[in-house]
Order: structure tokens, then C-alpha cells, then sequence
């Protein structure tokens, strides 16, 4: 990958996420039935920031957990024989919540399809919405999320990296374009 341009760095992600914790809220008309759950992996840092900063906007503490959508992708096969599972962690009732999917980046909508499989297979939520940091565009299915900290269009030639201090030990947010 050659880097190309930096399009968030950390004061813009932190804008982006403030943003969508009060989108969340406002949507939601309060927190009280609201459960985020990042994907794996981005999602996951993703979703404990929004979950911190809803706590400290509205005062209540949101449960957060963890989805791993490896068995639910449509190119199982493509990731060998033996695909690496990184545990999901939902230890609380999904019945007649609203499940806010968080997720890095949404691109052609097949990670968050196999996202809202593995959550009914968990349990019935009242509902289940998509928060992204960021939307590249490029969808190959009906699938488009409520709440965009940026909206970024891009060639199939681009890659979007976000980096969190959690995973990367940076906060950023670069295309990056393919090597040729």
C-alpha cells in the first residue's frame, strides 16, 4: 500500500464520534434501551468511545459488546480451512432492544449483513442500526447506516485504514492506494 492522504486525524475522529454519540441519543430519544456492539475488529474501540462518551452526555452507562462475524461471512471459503475466530461477547438480552451495529468502515455492506445474521441468531432486537466512522461508498448491497462520522468517496483502487491508539497506538483515519 502506498499512503496517499490523511483524511481524519485524532481531533476530527473525536468530533466525528461526539457527533454520533448525540445522533445516537437524539434518535433513540435516550440511552435506556440502547446496546452498541462493535464488530471486530475496529468496531470494537469504536463502539467502548461512543459508549463513553453517551455515559458522559446522558449520565447512564451503555453495555457494549463484541461481534464476530467470521462463520457468518459470504467468503468463508476464502479464508482457508481453519478461520480465526475472536470470540463475540453479548452477555446481556437482546430481546426488544435497539442495536446500534458499530463498525470502521462501511464499503460494500456484506460485513454488516453478516453482522445483522449473527445478531438475530443471538436474539430479537426491537431494532438494529449501523453507526460508521466512515462511508466509502462502493455498496453491492441495499444496506446504508444511520449515523456517519465522514462521508469519504473513493476509487476500488483506495483503502481506507482507521487506526485507534487501542489497536495501532495511533488515532487516524489515511487512503492508501493499492500497490500496482
Amino acid at each position: 500500500m502506498n499512503f496517499k492522504a490523511q483524511i481524519m486525524d485524532e481531533q476530527a475522529i473525536q468530533r466525528a464520534i461526539t457527533r454520533i454519540a448525540h445522533e445516537i441519543i437524539e434518535k433513540n430519544k435516550g440511552v435506556e434501551d440502547v446496546i452498541l456492539v462493535g464488530i471486530k475488529t475496529r468496531g470494537v474501540p469504536l463502539a467502548s468511545r461512543l459508549a463513553e462518551k453517551i455515559e458522559a452526555i446522558e449520565k447512564i452507562k451503555v453495555n457494549v459488546g463484541t461481534l464476530d462475524i467470521t462463520l457468518y461471512r459470504d467468503d468463508l471459503s476464502k479464508l482457508g480451512d481453519n478461520p480465526v475466530l475472536n470470540n463475540t461477547n453479548i452477555d446481556f438480552d437482546l430481546k426488544d432492544k435497539a442495536i446500534v451495529l458499530v463498525d470502521d468502515v462501511l464499503f460494500t455492506g456484506r460485513t454488516v449483513r453478516a453482522a445483522m445474521d449473527a445478531i438475530m441468531d443471538i436474539g430479537r432486537p426491537r431494532s438494529i442500526q449501523l453507526a460508521v466512522l466512515i462511508d466509502r461508498g462502493h455498496r453491492e448491497l441495499p444496506i446504508r447506516a444511520d449515523f456517519v462520522g465522514k462521508n469519504v468517496p473513493t476509487s476500488n483502487e483506495e483503502i481506507v485504514c482507521v487506526h485507534f491508539n487501542e489497536i495501532d497506538n495511533i488515532n487516524d483515519v489515511t487512503i492508501n492506494e493499492k500497490d500496482t
